[in-house]
């Protein structure tokens, strides 16, 4: 599975596509896009900004300097990093992906919109959606979804707040006769075993990944960081499990009116990755990721 969100633009799918397909060696491959299956209609970027409270920006702003990263040159700006979570943004990315042969497209946001599910079985391509619960397992097999997988709280991406050992074996009797794959801290063959004796059909993986050769993350330290997380890695959206919560840092910001007190999203994505380093930094692609408080979302 080819994760699209960091995508933004056709053209880098497209090439993302060609390479995938030239060493896939004919096996199946497939896309996990994030695209919800409702949406507020009128929503600009000028808004989003403005939601972010003054506290937030200002503790992004005292922590990168306690931490050496530069500030941005003037006139260069950090870039709006959530487009990838942006509706149009995923359209673009399936008008790329039906021209290949993708045999499963997955929606990190659970079920996505009914015409894309409808334009995916007209192209002969199966839908898997995310689910954090047996009811939102339920919503998927009403949507018309093909594969469930039931992504447990140890998971690295966005998740519910359900075990995965609780979890899986609710949401395979929840959508039955439906395949169901278990996700959210499997990283070894007993844990996939595991997930198969819960009921599941197979596993999905996700932050295992990043410890690959080939996911070049440049950094030893990265690496074992996320070794030493297994079974389970830091996770999203609640409260990073590595790190405290920003509000109880000196001079945090305070908490929100979220549940978890927490700026809502898409304003957390915006203020952990402002600003970015100017050309010639050090701060590396790694160091951004060792710096964030979650992880690679699973099937990523």
């Amino acid at each position: 599975m080819l994760g699209a969100v960091r995508y933004t633009d056709p053209d880098d799918l497209e090439r993302a596509l060609d390479l995938l397909h030239r060493h896939a060696d004919g096996k199946p491959y497939g896309l996990d896009v994030v695209m919800p299956a409702k949406k507020v209609e009128g929503v600009t970027e000028a808004d989003v900004e403005a939601m972010i409270p003054e506290g937030h920006r200002g503790f992004v702003r005292d922590l990168l300097a306690r931490h050496g990263v530069p500030e941005l040159a003037e006139g260069e700006t950090s870039g709006w990093r959530i487009t990838g979570w942006m509706e149009e943004v995923a359209r673009g990315q399936l008008d790329v992906a039906f021209d290949y042969p993708v045999k499963l497209l997955a929606n990190a946001l659970g079920s996505p919109p009914a015409d894309v599910i409808a334009r995916a079985h007209d192209h002969g391509v199966l839908v898997a959606a995310l689910a954090g619960s047996a009811r939102h397992a339920r919503r998927h097999a009403e949507a018309g979804i093909d594969v469930v997988v039931a992504q447990g709280y140890e998971a690295g991406g966005h998740t519910g707040e359900i075990g995965t050992m609780v979890l899986v074996p609710e949401v395979v009797e929840a959508v039955a006769p439906l395949p169901v794959l278990a996700a959210g801290g499997i990283g070894s063959g007993e844990q996939a075993a595991a997930g198969l004796a819960l009921g599941a059909q197979g596993v999905w993986l996700g932050s295992l990944w990043l410890t690959t050769e080939e996911a070049d993350l440049h950094s030893e330290a990265l690496t074992a960081k996320l070794l030493a997380c297994f079974p389970g890695t830091p996770s999203a959206p609640g409260p990073s499990r590595a790190s405290p919560r920003a509000s109880s840092v000196p001079n945090g910001p305070t908490p929100g009116t979220t549940r978890r007190g927490r700026a809502p999203c898409p304003c957390r994505s915006r203020g952990c990755w402002s600003p970015r380093p100017s050309p010639g930094s050090r701060r590396t692609r790694s160091a951004r990721c060792s710096a964030h408080p979650w992880g690679r979302s699973s099937g990523g």
